[in-house]
C-alpha cells in the first residue's frame, strides 16, 4: 500500500540486536571493519540480523529517509521500493539467494529502503508486493555500488 512519509521515532540498538551482531562476527561473519557503523543519535532504523546478513529497512519519514541515504555508501546494497509516482511502498517482502540457490536473507520492507550488509558476489533479489513479484539479478563487489529499484504501479 503507498503510504505518506511520517515521523517516527527510533530508539537505540537493544541488547538482542547487539548480541546477534557480535556473535556474527565471533562465529566468522564479517570483521568488525567489515560491519557498517550505527550511531543511534543519527535517525536510523535499527539494524535487524538474519544468520550472518544484517540489515536496515525504514525510511518513512523524512528524518529516517535522510540518515539512510547518508549512510548508503557504508553498505553493500541498496533496495529501494516506490511507485511511478513516488509513493513510499512498504511491507514489500524480500528474498535474497546466492548464486547456488541458497537462501541469505527473508525479510519484510518497513519503508521505502533497505541497506543490505553482503559479501561480494554475485545474487538474485526477489521480491513481492501485493501479487506482483519482481525478480533482479545483482552483482555485489563493493560498498554503495549495488542499488536496485522497484517500481510498482500502486
Amino acid at each position: 500500500m503507498p503510504i505518506k512519509p511520517t515521523y517516527h521515532a527510533r530508539s537505540n540498538w537493544s541488547p538482542a540486536i547487539t548480541l546477534i551482531a557480535a556473535l556474527s562476527i565471533c562465529l566468522g561473519g564479517y570483521s568488525a571493519q567489515a560491519q557498517p557503523s550505527h550511531d543511534s543519535s543519527s535517525g536510523l532504523p535499527q539494524p535487524q540480523s538474519q544468520g550472518k546478513v544484517i540489515f536496515i529497512s525504514g525510511g518513512v519519514g523524512p528524518n529516517e529517509s535522510k540518515a539512510i541515504l547518508n549512510v548508503v555508501k557504508r553498505w553493500p546494497l541498496l533496495l529501494s521500493f516506490s511507485s511511478p509516482n513516488r509513493d513510499y511502498l512498504t511491507g514489500v517482502r524480500v528474498y535474497i539467494t546466492d548464486q547456488h540457490g541458497g537462501e541469505v536473507l527473508q525479510a519484510d520492507s518497513r519503508g521505502p529502503y533497505m541497506l543490505v550488509n553482503l559479501p561480494s558476489g554475485e545474487y538474485i533479489v526477489r521480491v513481492r508486493y501485493q501479487e506482483n513479484e519482481q525478480t533482479q539479478p545483482i552483482k555485489v563487489a563493493g560498498k554503495g555500488e549495488a542499488r536496485i529499484t522497484f517500481l510498482w504501479n500502486a
